[in-house]
């Protein structure tokens, strides 16, 4: 199954070497290919390459690494990483469907979405608030260049 990241996207998980879980709404589904595979194949299908928004958002925040990736640029769909793209146990998240987030321990983070739904990541609840931060600055930006009196 092909599968693009869309509004109704909240996260993108590994879940074996060469498939993912994906939370959608209140649906998840099994797809072929890894995490990154799937973002790539999301930036093409709206007009562009992963490896350019990438460029893009580290030469807009400044950012050199794990830099949020704005998907689809009509609606400011942004996801971001929770660790290195290109690492197995990268898991993706979309900005826009988080309601809060709370740390649980040291090394994980409990994010619950817009719908209720929640995920547990192995990630601290700085880290995931660095990436939200840093997301939200990207989604700040673009919004102002498409609309300046935003």
């Amino acid at each position: 199954m092909k599968y693009e990241v869309n509004y109704g996207t909240l996260a993108i998980m590994p879940n074996n070497t060469d498939d993912s879980l994906v939370y959608e709404d209140e649906q998840r589904y099994l797809v072929d290919g890894t995490p990154f595979e799937i973002m790539e194949d999301s930036c093409r299908y709206f007009g562009s390459t992963y490896e350019g928004r990438k460029e893009s958002a580290k030469a807009i925040l400044g950012a050199e690494y794990k830099v949020p990736i704005i998907v689809e640029d009509t609606n400011n769909l942004i996801v971001f990483p929770t660790t290195s793209p290109s690492a197995n146990d990268c898991i993706w998240i979309s900005l826009n469907r988080i309601r809060k987030f709370e740390p649980i321990d040291n090394q994980h983070t409990k994010i619950i979405f817009d719908n209720e739904m929640e995920i547990i990541v192995p990630s601290t609840y700085r880290s995931i608030q660095n990436q939200v931060s840093r997301a939200t600055r990207l989604d700040y930006i673009i919004r102002k260049r498409k609309n300046p009196q935003v």
